[in-house]
């Protein structure tokens, strides 16, 4: 085993499965989640004999995992103790009332569904819940918060711990710190960091909403921000994730599109020129073009929109920045 370089994450070598713990085993099929296995929380209140269960695992295992020190058990026996539930978030769910009611730090919801920030958090997509506190860093980690993660709490000689969490249908492995939380620094990372702005400095000439076209003069809905910059300013990608469009169009010019994640999906017109390729990934803050006025634009500047399952938000909401005007 290993710990981390505060000497409080332990990585256990185990596998977990789901489908073969004792607690699964004595439920009734209609309980498992469909390809995933396991059982299906449908309401976190006591109301639901799942969540009375889950609620009585919660507290065993915290016992178990912050008494160590005092107790006899070995972190082995805190890792085989761990089962992970299935609940669909409603409408007026978010991450922080979720971990609260289900008596776990929000840090263990977030590295087990790999969530990105706060606000990505979606209704209708089903989470799992850890019936254990603790941080679980992906095999391959894939975002800057996992590196973050994983980068402070691997030893520079690998790591020995692994295990094995059926999810959704698709074997992913996990490194599992029972006990373990965010560091100040990584609760900071995770709370702040969304989407950045496009640009290091910029005027905001057009925010999301209902305008007049300057062009046209039509009425309708601006679906983007509009950020004045000089023709050959760095664009650079406000999240990172996967170059999926490059192309150049009557109304965006040429423009690029990201996707981040599943759900995600942002979008640079304008440009002058593009300084990426297509199916390239990206980290935030990697140069994918420059300022131009091309396409339907009155002069130099960066036509940038944020998209959800194909629809338009105010990038205002997600984005946060160092500097701008």
């Amino acid at each position: 085993m290993s710990t981390d370089k505060r000497g409080k994450g332990i990585s256990l070598a185990f596998f977990l499965v789901v489908l073969c713990s004792p607690f699964c085993s004595a439920l009734d099929g209609d309980a498992y989640a469909a390809g995933g296995g396991f059982p299906v929380i449908e309401r976190l209140d006591g109301r639901d004999t799942l969540f009375k269960q889950y609620m009585a695992d919660v507290e065993a295992n915290r016992r178990r995992t912050f008494n160590r020190e005092k107790s006899r058990e070995s972190p082995r026996i805190l890792a085989e103790s761990l089962t992970l539930y299935q609940y669909t978030p409603k409408e007026g769910d978010d991450l922080f009332s979720l971990a609260a009611r289900c008596n776990i730090p929000y840090a263990a919801l977030v590295s087990l569904n790999r969530i990105r920030h706060p606000v990505l958090l979606e209704t209708g997509t089903p989470l799992l819940l850890p019936s254990s506190p603790g941080i679980f860093i992906p095999d391959e980690p894939d975002s800057d918060l996992e590196r973050l993660l994983a980068a402070a709490r691997f030893p520079e000689q690998g790591n020995e711990g692994a295990a094995l969490i059926i999810n959704r249908g698709a074997a992913a492995g996990f490194h599992f710190f029972p006990g373990d939380d965010f560091t100040a620094t990584e609760r900071a990372f995770f709370l702040n960091a969304t989407f950045s702005f496009p640009l290091r400095s910029f005027t905001l000439t057009s925010p999301y909403g209902i305008r007049q076209n300057p062009v046209t003069g039509n009425v309708r809905l601006h679906q983007g921000l509009d950020l004045a910059a000089p023709e050959g300013t760095g664009v650079f990608a406000a999240g990172e994730g996967t170059v999926t469009e490059i192309g150049e169009d009557p109304v965006y010019g040429n423009y690029v599109v990201i996707k981040h994640g599943e759900s995600w999906a942002s979008l640079y017109g304008h440009l002058q020129t593009v300084e990426t390729a297509l199916r390239s990934t990206v980290r935030s803050g990697t140069l994918i073009g420059r300022v131009g006025s091309t396409g339907q634009s009155t002069g130099p500047h960066l036509h940038f929109e944020l998209r959800q399952n194909g629809r338009t938000r105010d990038p205002g909401k997600y984005l946060f920045q160092a500097g701008g005007r």
